[in-house]
């Protein structure tokens, strides 16, 4: 890929070998261009007008303002990709539209896992433009250029919030639609559907099991949200 058509991203760090580590990382990704590399949140947020990021790879414990603050700051920024020392913080990143969260020391085969999440998620943002949908009774018509892709709402294993459209993910695939989540999930045909977290919604005849942190569907598992743990306790009772 060019550098004019690469992904801009800032990387924000207060400790050198780690922001070091992360940047030697990054520049293995030619889809990736580094934009600038930060000690500080104050720093990031001084140049954000010139570097105008579309991704943020952050660490969360830092002096001054912290990662998960800088992120609040900073949501209009397509992706955040959180790298810390501490898992606890996990849950509170994804509440912030974190794409992924990551564990130090980072280990290459999870960072290139991360690596191919961010790049699909980019490219269906960049392919967003030309997707549309509709809705007739319990089938979903999507639209993905020339063709129309027929999906019965019952086959689908739940719903991921991706800024200003949703993903609706089935077994076979990932469909995209310029539609927010919030919206989808008020049409009847999504009834079946219950809303665990900002980013997703899952349908319930497919949950497998719930914990106070997740929920597995298939083999996955979904992040659960504070604020929707009493939806979850309404399906158990």
């Amino acid at each position: 890929m060019s550098e004019a058509n690469a992904y801009s991203c800032i990387i924000v760090d207060d400790d050198e070998i780690d922001r070091l580590t992360t940047l030697s990382f990054v520049k293995k990704y030619p889809f990736l261009l580094v934009a600038g590399v930060y000690d500080n949140a104050a720093a990031a947020l001084a140049e954000i007008g010139q570097t105008r990021p579309r991704i943020l790879l952050l660490d969360v414990d830092m002096d001054g303002t912290n990662g998960l603050e800088l992120r609040r700051q900073l949501l209009q920024v397509d992706a955040c990709i959180f790298i810390t020392s501490y898992p606890d913080y996990a849950l509170e990143s994804f509440e912030l539209a974190a794409l992924d969260f990551l564990v130090k020391p980072i280990k290459a085969d999870r960072f290139a896992a991360s690596m191919q999440r961010l790049e699909e998620y980019l490219l269906l943002r960049k392919k967003s433009e030309l997707l549309d949908y509709s809705l007739n009774g319990d089938t979903i018509f999507i639209k993905d250029g020339h063709e129309h892709i027929k999906i019965k709402a019952a086959d689908i294993l739940y719903l991921e919030a991706l800024k200003d459209y949703t993903g609706i993910i089935t077994r076979q695939k990932k469909h995209c639609v310029l539609a927010s989540l919030g919206n989808l999930l008020k049409d009847p045909s999504f009834s079946s559907f219950i809303r665990v977290h900002r980013s997703y919604a899952v349908q319930k005849h497919f949950i497998d099991k719930i914990t106070p942190q997740e929920i597995h569907i298939s083999g996955i598992s979904i992040p659960v949200g504070r604020s929707y743990k009493d939806s979850l306790e309404k399906i158990i009772m």
